[in-house]
């Protein structure tokens, strides 16, 4: 077993006034050449974003990309002709494939969104691009895991152009999860969204998150009302 600790206060940080990002791994002007990615996943980007403003129409390619908003809505467009609105409690995929341009802004006029942008390198490369988004508000229960992404199609959850698994839980205090990796040879970085809890020793607080490869499973044991995302992916 090998893991890596990300704590939240060390990652890279831009504040554009309109714009305040948290990023995980290297992005935009941040470069740390310890903190590039972790297996596939590259990007992990955690964004205030002013009301009303947003990231104008911007190509993609061959990048397989997940905006998951944690407080607030974002308005998307795109190349394929999608058109819509994503809120908290939603997911939202998409895979670059030979190419793409959309477009995000914060829905309110009023209120700052936060949201999560991650982007994962691709199974395959150059395939035709695809968009879907799925509301998991009323799915999710106290004290369990809701997969939200798999790499089997299926209506219960979304799918990605990678053998990624993406769950996440709201969980009380003094709970304990034993998590077993879902593709063989896959590793797991869990992101606390907020709460404290333990894995395999290691404490993690809101925003810290935990690299694990070369297992099989994990134990998650929570010290606090918790919410938590897994993502369960290829280490190469």
């Amino acid at each position: 077993m090998k893991q890596i600790f990300y704590p939240a206060n060390e990652r890279g940080t831009n504040d554009l006034g309109w714009l305040k990002a948290n990023f995980s791994f290297s992005f935009g002007p941040y470069y740390n050449p310890d903190r590039v990615h972790f297996g596939v996943l590259r990007v992990l980007n955690d964004d205030i974003i002013a009301a009303g403003r947003g990231f104008g129409f911007h190509p993609h390619d061959n990048m397989e990309i997940i905006t998951i908003p944690i407080a607030g809505a974002l308005e998307h467009k795109d190349s394929m002709g999608n058109t819509g609105v994503i809120t908290a409690g939603e997911v939202q995929v998409m895979s670059a494939g030979t190419g793409i341009h959309h477009s995000e802004y914060n829905h309110s006029k009023t209120e700052a969104a936060n949201t999560l942008q991650i982007w994962l390198f691709p199974k395959e490369l150059n395939v035709e691009p695809s968009y879907d988004q799925k509301s998991f508000t009323g799915l999710m229960k106290d004290n369990e895991l809701t997969t939200l992404i798999s790499p089997l199609k299926s209506e219960n959850t979304l799918w990605l152009n990678q053998d990624a698994t993406f769950s996440m839980g709201d969980f009380d205090a003094q709970q304990t999860i034993n998590y077993e990796i879902k593709t063989p040879g896959n590793g797991v970085y869990v992101f606390l969204l907020d709460g404290a809890l333990k894995i395999n020793g290691q404490t993690l607080n809101k925003r810290d998150a935990l690299g694990v490869y070369d297992i099989s499973s994990i134990l998650i044991e929570t010290e606090a009302k918790s919410r938590l995302l897994i993502m369960d992916i290829p280490m190469q």
